[in-house]
This record gives C-alpha cells, structure tokens and sequence, in this order.
C-alpha cells in the first residue's frame, strides 16, 4: 500500500518540477492536466453506452470505444472533468473520437469552481466558440488569451460532423494554483495597522481578487491623517473608488472612478490599486482607469486598511453595506494580509466570523439565449393554496421580454407577465378581452437581479417586485386566479405558442431563485430531464455580459444595449459611425473651402478620429489664402493707466481652443502670425539690445517661454520692426518707444515664428513714472495653409510604392484620403497580418473596395460610380471599419455598410509594413495621385517619404481640373502647388470663389463716372491693372449686364457716350418698361428698343441682359423670353468715352428727354453692373484710388442686390469714411471703451475726433470732386499682396461676423 502511495507521489512531485521549470525564470505553466485523472473525474450528460463513457474522453487514447459519445447528439449535451483542485489552465487540446466519423466541429469552453455556476470563456471579450475537429484523428489545441482558473472544466458540443455524431477525446494544459482565502459574512473582516512607529507612506500597492453574490457593500478602506480615506466599494455590480473626508460613512464621498460591471456573478475578480502620492492607477480585471487625487487631500498617507466590515460601524444599515463574500490573496505591498491574519500576526486583526476557506451559496440559474428559449414548470394543485404563488429573479438588458405565462385553471383565460418599456406588466385575457392589468417596477432593463413574486390568495392577487426596495400592486378580481396545470418561463413552447409569439418578445437573460407555492424547484433535475421542460437554454450558469463595460463608444459617445447587441448615441459629440469613431467636422479651414464653403465660423477636428475635440474657429476665406483666427479674451487695443506702486504689469490671456487645440493648429499650419503693438508716451519697451529690456513677453506651448523682441522683429534680436527697417525715431535704439518721448509713437507688427505662438502673456514694467501712458494690443492668433491637407505622392508605376510602419488600428480604424488617376485598377494600400490584412483598391474604372480579415473570413465592402474614376480628378475615398460595421464612402455617394458578425472576432491584428500605393507583391499597383493620407487621425507624410523611394515624386499639381468648378460669375481658377484660387478680375463679382455680388444704393444725386481711355492714349501702355478696369473704345459689340431695383419711373439706369456724341442708354420709361436707346450715328435719330416686360419698378430685384453683335440686339429681362431686334444704324461704337451710373452732370450731347431722366438721377439699387470685360460698380466701390472712376455724391454698399434683400434703402449700421480714424492728434491710440481706464479722457477723445472729422468732411465736401475712399470687403481685413483685388492695406484686427451690414461713402 505504501509502494502504491510512493508510486502516485513521484509522478506528482515530478509533474509539478516541471511545471515550475523555466529557462527564463519565469513559471511555465504547460503540463498536461486531463491525461492522468481517474474515470471519476469524468462526468457528462449521456453516454451511448459503457464503453462510451466519459471516462474514455483522454487525448490520444484508444480505450473503450476511443472517446466519449453521448446517447443523443444533440446541443444539450456536456462533457465535465473535475480537476480535484483549482488550477491554472491555459489551453484545452480536441480529438475525434478513435477509429470513426465522430468528432466536434465548434463547441462552448465553461469554467466552475464548484461545479455550478458555470462561466463562459471568451475569446477577445467577444467570441463565444472554438472551432473544433476536421477528422477523428488530428489534434486541433488552442491556448487561452487569459489563462483561467478553475476545478471544474466543461466542455458543450455546438456541432459536429454531420455524416457521424458527437465523438470526443480531450486534454487540458496548465498548472497548480496556491492561494489565500478568506471568507466574510457581512459582519466580519480585517483590518491592518502600520506600527506606530514605521514611517508613514503616500505611496501604496493592493491587490485582491473577490467573488460575491451581493451587488453592493464596501470591499475596503484605506484611512490616512485628517480623517482622509480612500475607499472601495461595490454599487449595483460596480466598483466605485471613493475619496471621503471624516471618519464615518455618512461623510458626504468624492467619487474618484467607477470601473467593473456585473460584479456580483460569483466569479472571481481581480482589483489592483496603486497609489503613487496624488496618482493612482485602479484595475479591475483587465481594464484600467488612470486618475489623480484631488490636492486638498494630499495627507492620504495610508495609516490603517480595512477589508469587509469597516470598524466602528454596527448598525444593521451598516451591515447591509459590508462585503458579504470571498477574497483571494490580498496583498498590501507585497505583505499577504491572508496569510498573516492565518498565521495570528497582531498587525492583523480578525473581527468576527472570518473563514479561511471559501463557503458559497448555491444558486443555479438559467439563461435565455434566444427566441426560441423557454422552460416549462409543473404546477401541482394544492388542496389548500386555491390560488398560485410564483417567485423567482430575473436580469436582462433587453426593456421588453416575456417573463411568465400560464392558463387559468377555470376560466379558460390566460396569465401574461411581461416587460414593457423596462417596466413590469400583468394582463389577463379572455375571449381576446383583458379582464384585468397591473403595472409595476421601473428601470428594469438594467442588468441587475430584480426579484419578482405573483401571489393569488383569498380573492387577492398582489404582484411584487424587488420586496421592499420595489413596488407592488394588488387587485381584487372577480374571477379566481389559479394555474391550471404548467408555467411557462421566458416563452412558449413552438406547438401552441402562436398567441404568445404574435403578442409578446421572448425574453431574453437569466432567471433564478423558481418557486412555486413556495417549495424551491431543483433546475438540475430540469436539465436532467426530470422535472419540466425546456429548450434552448443554458443551464446552471448566466451568460450575461455587459456590452457597455468598457464603452465601444468613442469620444463620449454614450452606449445602451440589448441582450444581444449595443449603441451608441453620437448626438453632440461631434463624431458619427456605429461606434462615434469619425469626426463630422473637417480638419481646417482649407479643408472646409475646399467643400464650397465661404467665411464663417466652423468647428474643426485638427486631428479627426484622433483624441483631439473639436474647436470653433473663424475661417477667413480670401482669394489668395484661407485664414483660421482662434480669438483670446482680449484682442482690443488697452490702455495701461500709470500706477505709482506698481512695478510691472503683467496681463494673460486665454484662448478659446484648449492646448492641444492651439499647438496643433499652428503645427499643421503653413504659416501663422500674431499680431503685437505697444502704442506709448514716455514708456519704454526693450531698452537696448545690450541692456535688460523693460517689458517682454511669454510665447509657445504651455505658459511660454521668454521672448525679448517684438512684433516685426526676428526672435532674439531685442528689437522692433523699426530696428530691423533703420527708420526708429531715435537712431540710437532699435524701438521707437524706447526714444521715451512725451509724443505718443509705437511699435507693432505681426510674430510669425510658430515656435513662439501663441502669446501667452505681456510683462509691462516702464508704466510708473508720472506721465507714462501705454496701450497694447495682442491680436488673434491667425494662420493659413494646411500642411496635411495638401501632403501627396505621385506614383508613376504599378511597381512603385511607399511603406511605413505598421498600422495599428485593432478595434478601430479610419482612413481617408483623395487620388486621381488615368489608370482603370490599382491597390491604394495594403497592410497584412499572419491571417488578418486590410487593404483598399481600385478594382475596376468605375468601383473601389475596402477589404479586410480579422479571423472570420475576408469581407468586402464596395461602392460602385456611375462616372469612370480614373479622369485625373479628385476624388475622395473615406473607409472605416470598427467591431460593429465596416462603411467605405466616395465622394457624395451613399456610404456602403457591411454589418460585422455577431459574436465574431474584433481585433485586427496586423504586422507587415504598411504599404501605400502597391503591395509586398509588387502586383496590382496604383498609378497615379494620393493625397491627404490620413489613418485614425494620424496624416502619413507621403511627400518626405516619396523623396528618398524611387518611382514615386513627392507632390502633385493639377488642382483646377477638380475645383474650378468652385469659381463662379466668369472668375478664373489659377494653379498654385498646394491648391488654387479664384481670379475675379475679369467678374463682376468679389468673393473667395467671385460668389459675392456687389450692390450700392443710389440716392437722387449718387453718379458714378468710369471714363475710358484718352484717345492719345490708345497707343500706350501704361497701366498694368486688369481688363476689368481698362479696355477698348471702339466696339463692335456690347455685352452688358446688372441688376436693379427701384420704385421710381422714369428713370436713367446706365448711360454710356463717346467723343463722337455716340451714347447707349439703359433706362425704364414711364411705363415701367425697360428702353435701350442707340445713337450710333450722329446724323441720325435715336434708336428706341422698347421690351415688352412691364412692373419694373415694383420695388423688386430684376436682372437685365443685353448683347450685341453689329446691328442685332437681344435684350433679356429675368426669366422672360428674350426679345431680339434690330439697328438700322452703323453697328460700331466708336471711341467710347465714360460710362455712367446714376446722375449724368454733362449732358450736353443728350437730347432733351434723354438729359431731363438724366438730371434726376437715380433712386434704388444698382448690383454687379458689367460692361464687356469691366464691372464700374466694382471698380468704385472695391478700387476707387487706382481705376478711372469719379463718384459724386452718397453712395452706400449694402446687400440689397440679394435677392433676399427686402429694404435697399436700410442705412443702419452704415459705415461712414469719416468714422474710421485710428488715431488723433500727436498719434494717441483709441482704445475701446471697455478697456480704457479713464472716462474722462474718452470723453475728451470724442469731442476732438467729432470737431476734426466735422472739418474735414466739411473741407473735402468743396475741394475734391473725386473721391477717396475706404473700403473693407465683407466686412474682413485683408492684407495687399492677397489679392488684386484689394490693392491696400487695413489695420489687422478682429474679424467682422456679418458681411450684410451696408457701406456708406461720402465726399
């Protein structure tokens, strides 16, 4: 007998060596756990015969029949092997069965401590099945992701060969498990106290691993000085670490983190807490949440750990919030406290009933998986009940769901007792009437154990739910309720369920804790077969799981689920998709005029997928660039008021984008500028390069670094723009402020060295001496150009590629980018794994497709166009993919969906090199451009990398074949290498893309004179403006066009004469009919065209069209027909002379009615008047200082030539010239109210800008005849250089939201 125990122990101890055996040092924990287990240890549902048995179930044995068989194969079938202890299983290995046709294709892995309650293994949180077998003979093993520990292995056939049945050998790897065990009652527990004398620590490490069945109490407490703690404790499943202040539990806790979910399903879980002074790092299970401590609780320096029952609490109230459960190897700092409390350590003490082992309650529950779920229970009649008792606990996510049913025992009516709208609802039916309904409960649907109880007794019928936390709600029918003879749970069964199919959903969860007439019912008997009945469920285990912990919603996308399914609401995050992965908001200002879009305000996402928010930004769309201005808190001139006991002035300033908004911004940015201007009298700015400087300033990322020069000047130089220029008013330093003069001067201009931006904030320090007085001004931080949007790669062979490392993108990936091609086929980009790969292609001229595998097989996502793609233009290619869906989007077609498996693999796992532009092949590569590459966020920089690889230029032009488009009214789309504008020199129109009409309002006495070239000067070529302004003055056609409204009648809409009293004139007789007066020849009369369109001076806007071409005129009024008609004069206009719009002063060569509508003038609105090449109204009101026009009298720029335009004549918030004075007097600055110190001079400051103004308006009014004047367009201050359009230069400043305020100009 003793060589017998020696001879079992040796293979045990030599098992065990080896299974601690490691070349690294590290445990291998492989050894084989099935092989030497005696038959006992094998249990299963059925056996088709003896030498069926379980017990034959060992890998690669041949006894019996070679395997374990059930008697019927079928899914209800299981195969068990108990372990004999809890041990570290890391892989499970399947055969056939020997010498037949029967084996497993897929099965279910479930894993016990105790033989129920069993637990799914999950592959990657999601896949809930392995494949299984091919043949009867081949070994098919797979290691687990995260090892398990268990007793108790189970293993549940889902298929099988289907020319045999089920046939199984089987064998489990892994190792032995020790562990520390304690058990705690609700009233029990540890607590652990540092010696009075050991150094108090801030830093802390506990680790635990618990199982409970209770879904809230508190886990543990760690206690500080200054009645600090930190506790952890469980909430409805979930754990939630706390941060309280005073030494009770009624002390109001911060809330520090919430992590875990289904807590209480009486499995184990593991808990990390790492304290490091104010962070701290929580784990449970795998998931963890990185946070800090608030710092008013920075005397957190861990005195005393209690675990279960915290000390000093006995109130029964309190007892409900203690732990009742099991911990496994607590560890603080390394010290098992377990092991001490065992041991009797006096750092440890017990209080009250603590077990060093781990006794738990037995509760067998059973899952609903399905639509076809449901369990069957016998009711017997009770001589004494006359009536029906039902209790039993149910969770589920789903908020609708059957929950019982059953027959009336005398009526012939029926019970239903369902979920609807997470609420708990009873109806009675008879005959197709409901005799009664009750109502209970709420929130229902929320993954918790909610109890149940339906009892009719005496005429009474009460329906109870969740006991005193709950509700409940009583009747008093008429009819008895009793059950006639069984209770159906969940469903109905397929036979006679119809009505309870077409009214009701089939539950979906777990139910537990069935009584009937208050006697428990045994569901292992049920799944036995004898007791009820069932079908589609899984017994002795609940397979819920929590879809929404951790959240697949993306940037604070918020997540509900189903039984079977989550979603995520995007509303106000600003992402979309299954997941909230892909912003809806592009990445700059660039982006967004490239979509059409003109000046506004729009949110941007600088890193789109990326972790980045969204900011709101103004984007300043000019002809030349595309302007991002991010506003801070004061952009306003200030005055700086002296103070004799303040030494320096130190001013911040907040932005309105958050850091990592601001620096990348100014990184993905061309170029970017700040505006920095210190106006001054007797205040000093810089000194002398040599010397401190008086004020300085902090630029760039965080609070900045010290900058010692100033706007206009170069970093480092400790000067201003006047040092750089040589034109400071004192040669003897580099700022003018620093001459210290009593005259007010300054010194500004813009920084531009992105390093340095944004500013952060100003140090003022010469501003106490009497007479010192200063302003300053930081401007918005303004910039252009996107980098990334224009970083492209252009492949000139299939062969040809760039790769870079690996991408990264396993539960979520998006990729976007545009190409052109001529080429029909080509792989965009491609990146592979062992099995897995994601690729994008063009598979054909007129289709692209998004394929990937991620372990379920290749699937395609397609979009097909109507129009070839390869015609060398852009065209926009978006594809993402995430574990719900993959979508794929070109250009504005619909975005195709490809829905993911359910229950399928999620992770992609990848790790080739990321091939863009062909294929590790070297087959099937693209040919031509890919441009604005960007994957998850990230913007691949294809030109850097195209420079070094052979075959592939950096770059691509060619950019108007796809957006000239964008150019309207007749502007012209000009190439530049990163992107292209429009050129409106030749429109009528203004505007990013010659989009914006140009209107003025005309009063009786407003004339607009634009002459033509001097005879003398045909012959010469001195002016270099565009067509628009200059042009031919003999003419064989016209081609003139405008827009008008007005209400007076007659009236002179344009006139236009010659040196040889030749006129055209455009005017609306008394008949409210549109003329087009000819005198071509002087010797003969007037030609009159009159059109037949009548009501033109109805107050609305008309559009008129007129052309000709030698002696035939069409004419066109609106949408009317046009109307043609013919000269009988020479059809040549000769040596045309001045063109007028409004009031004609000389009119001596008109004949008497022609000159007395002149003399009127004209009353209304004029818009986008053209003549041939050139636009007069445009010329006046956007170029008066440099193109040949006189303006006599008011004349007002507003939108009334839109048609939305309902009042022409509105003045309000006109902007008059002689409002826009920036300084008065010796230079003094004019600050905005708001920000000046001093009313009083303000006050001053008005009356002398009112008088001044009033005298030179006054002056002006009799000295020029030829205006000069001011304009800002839309209401945005544009640099010279952006445009020809806009010859001059404004102050920088804030930008003007609105473009609809009208403009008015006086001489």
């Amino acid at each position: 007998m003793g060589t017998k125990k020696v001879a079992g122990i040796i293979p045990r101890v030599a098992w065990i060596l080896l299974c601690l055996r490691g070349t690294t040092g590290e445990e291998v924990c492989d050894g084989s756990l099935v092989s030497n287990l005696q038959p006992s240890s094998f249990s299963s549902s059925s056996q088709l015969s003896s030498s069926h048995a379980p017990g034959f179930a060992k890998l690669n044995r041949r006894d019996g029949a070679g395997g374990w068989s059930p008697l019927t194969s079928d899914r209800y079938q299981w195969l068990q092997v108990d372990l004999g202890e809890r041990t570290r299983i890391t892989a499970v290995a399947t055969q056939g069965r020997y010498g037949s046709s029967d084996w497993l294709t897929s099965y279910l892995l479930m894993f016990s401590d105790t033989g129920h309650n069993w637990k799914q293994y999950r592959q990657e949180d999601s896949i809930g099945s392995f494949p299984g077998n091919t043949n009867a003979d081949s070994v098919v093993q797979y290691k687990l992701q995260q090892p398990a520990v268990a007793r108790f292995l189970r293993l549940l056939p889902l298929d099988w060969n289907p020319s045999g049945r089920i046939g199984l050998r089987l064998e489990a790897y892994g190792c032995p498990y020790s562990s520390d065990v304690a058990s705690f009652d609700g009233s029990s527990g540890l607590v652990y106290s540092l010696n009075p004398g050991s150094r108090r620590t801030s830093t802390g490490v506990v680790t635990l691993k618990f199982k409970t069945l209770r879904n809230s109490g508190t886990l543990l407490q760690a206690e500080g000085q200054a009645g600090i703690s930190l506790s952890l404790e469980l909430e409805k499943g979930k754990l939630r670490l706390l941060l309280r202040q005073g030494r009770t539990l009624s002390s109001e806790p911060r809330r520090l983190a919430s992590l875990g979910t289904l807590l209480d399903d009486q499995h184990w879980h593991y808990v990390a807490v790492e304290l490091h002074s104010l962070h701290l790092n929580l784990t449970v299970d795998k998931h963890t949440e990185r946070l800090q401590i608030p710092a008013d609780f920075h005397h957190l320096d861990i005195q005393k750990l209690s675990v279960g029952a915290v000390q000093g609490l006995t109130s029964q109230k309190s007892v409900r919030r203690n732990f009742q459960g099991c911990l496994e190897n607590l560890l603080f700092n390394d010290l098992n406290l377990i092991e001490l409390a065992k041991l009797g350590d006096r750092k440890v003490t017990v209080m009250g009933n603590v077990t060093f082992s781990c006794a738990e309650t037995v509760y067998v529950a059973v899952t609903f998986p399905g639509p076809q779920s449901f369990l069957q229970l016998p009711w017997t009649l009770s001589s004494s009940s006359g009536g029906v008792s039902v209790g039993f606990q149910f969770r589920t996510w789903n908020e609708a769901g059957l929950l019982l049913t059953f027959d009336l025992l005398q009526q012939g009516g029926v019970v239903w007792l369902y979920l609807s709208e997470a609420r708990l609802h009873l109806q009675v039916h008879k005959g197709g009437k409901v005799l009664l309904e009750l109502s209970a409960g709420s929130a229902l649907s929320d993954g918790q154990w909610h109890f149940v109880e339906l009892n009719s007794r005496r005429g009474r019928l009460i329906v109870a739910v969740d006991k005193e936390d709950g509700e409940n709600v009583q009747a008093s029918p008429s009819f008895p309720v009793a059950a006639a003879n069984h209770l159906f749970f969940g469903g109905c069964p397929a036979e006679d369920g119809q009505e309870c199919r077409r009214n009701f959903k089939s539950f979906q969860g777990c139910m537990r804790s069935f009584t009937l007439d208050n006697k428990i019912m045994d569901l292992i008997l049920v799944q036995q077969r004898l007791l009820g009945n069932y079908s589609n469920l899984l017994v002795d285990m609940c397979g819920i799981i929590d879809r929404c912990s951790p959240s697949r919603c993306e940037h604070g996308g918020r997540c509900s689920q189903s039984w079977t399914d989550f979603r995520c609401n995007c509303s106000d995050s600003g992402y979309s998709g299954a997941t909230c992965h892909s912003s809806v908001y592009e990445q700059s200002c660039e982006a967004y005029k490239h979509n059409g879009n003109t000046s506004g305000s729009f949110y941007i996402d600088v890193d789109g997928s990326g972790p980045i928010r969204p900011q709101l930004v103004y984007c300043n769309m000019t002809e030349r660039n595309t302007w991002m201005i991010i506003q801070h808190n004061n952009t306003e001139l200030t005055r700086v008021r002296p103070s004799l006991d303040v030494d320096q002035l130190s001013v911040h300033f907040n932005y309105s984008s958050e850091e990592e908004q601001l620096l990348s911004a100014i990184s993905q940015s061309e170029h970017c500028e700040q505006e920095l201007s210190y106006h001054c009298r007797k205040s000093r700015l810089l000194n002398t390069p040599e010397g401190s400087p008086f004020s300085w300033w902090f630029g760039g990322p965080g609070t900045g670094r010290v900058q010692t020069y100033w706007g206009g000047a170069h970093p480092g130089s400790h000067q201003c723009a006047c040092g750089l220029r040589g034109d400071c008013v004192d040669p003897q330093h580099y700022c003018n402020c620093d001459a210290d003069r009593t005259e007010w001067t300054e010194d500004s201009g813009m920084l531009t060295q992105k390093e340095s931006l944004p500013v952060r904030s100003l140090v003022l320090s010469d501003v106490h001496r009497s007479g010192s007085e200063a302003a300053y001004r930081v401007g918005p931080l303004r910039c252009h150009g996107d980098r990334k949007f224009w970083n492209a790669a252009f492949f000139d062979k299939e062969t040809s590629y760039l790769h870079f490392p690996t991408f990264h993108g396993e539960l979520s990936a998006d990729i976007s980018f545009l190409f052109k091609t001529t080429a029909s086929s080509g792989v965009f980009l491609e990146n592979l794994g062992i099995k897995d790969f994601i690729r994008i292609e063009l598979s054909s001229s007129t289709q692209v497709v998004f394929s990937f595998d991620v372990g379920n097989g290749p699937l395609e996502v397609q979009v097909d166009s109507r129009v070839p793609l390869n015609d060398n233009r852009w065209h926009r290619v978006r594809a993402e993919r995430n574990i719900k869906e993959a979508t794929l989007g070109l250009d504005d077609l619909p975005v195709s969906t490809q829905q993911a498996p359910t229950d399928g693999h999620v992770h992609l796992q990848l790790n080739s090199q990321l091939f863009i532009g062909g294929t590790a092949s070297r087959q099937r590569g693209f040919r031509g451009c890919i441009r604005s590459l960007q994957m998850n966020g990230v913007t691949l920089d294809l030109e850097e990398r195209a420079k070094i690889t052979p075959g592939v230029r950096p770059g691509c032009p060619g950019h108007c074949s796809s957006y000239g488009s964008l150019c309207q009214n007749q502007g012209r789309c000009v190439e530049r290498v990163n992107g292209f504008y429009c050129d409106c020199s030749t429109s009528a129109y203004a505007g990013v893309f010659c989009h914006t009409e140009l209107s003025a309002s005309f009063k009786s006495g407003t004339s607009i004179r634009y002459t033509f070239k001097e005879p003398y000067e045909l012959n010469r070529n001195s002016s270099a403006l565009p067509s628009s302004i200059y042009s031919d003055t003999t003419l064989r056609g016209e081609n003139v066009s405008l827009g008008f409204r007005t209400t007076q009648s007659p009236t002179l809409l344009l006139y236009v004469s010659s040196y040889y009293r030749e006129y055209m004139a455009l005017l609306i007789n008394k008949h409210d009919k549109l003329e087009v007066r000819y005198k071509l020849d002087s010797s003969r009369e007037v030609e009159v065209l009159r059109s037949g369109v009548r009501s033109l001076t109805n107050g609305q806007l008309h559009a008129v069209t007129i052309r000709k071409l030698t002696h035939t005129v069409s004419l066109q009024v609106d949408q009317n027909p046009r109307e043609v008609f013919n000269l009988t004069s020479d059809g040549e206009f000769n040596a045309i002379k001045s063109l007028v719009l409004g009031r004609v002063h000389e009119s001596e060569d008109l004949d008497p009615h022609l000159s007395r509508l002149a003399s009127l003038g004209f009353t209304g609105c004029l818009s986008v008047v053209q003549f041939n090449s050139i636009s007069p109204l445009k010329a006046a009101l956007l170029h008066p200082d440099t193109s040949p026009v006189v303006i006599t009298g008011p004349l007002v720029q507003s939108s009334c030539g839109s048609p939305a335009s309902a009042d022409p004549y509105a003045a309000e918030n006109t902007h008059r010239i002689s409002d826009q004075s920036d300084s008065v007097g010796s230079g003094q600055p004019l600050v905005n109210a708001i920000r000046t110190d001093s009313a009083l001079i303000g006050g001053v400051i008005a009356v002398v800008i009112f008088v001044m103004v009033t005298g030179l308006a006054v002056t002006a009014r009799y000295l020029y005849r030829r205006k000069d004047t001011y304009q800002n367009q839309e209401g945005k201050r544009v640099k010279q250089e952006d445009s020809p359009d806009f010859p001059f230069n404004n102050q920088t400043g804030s930008q003007n939201l609105s473009s609809e305020n009208p403009k008015e100009y006086f001489i």
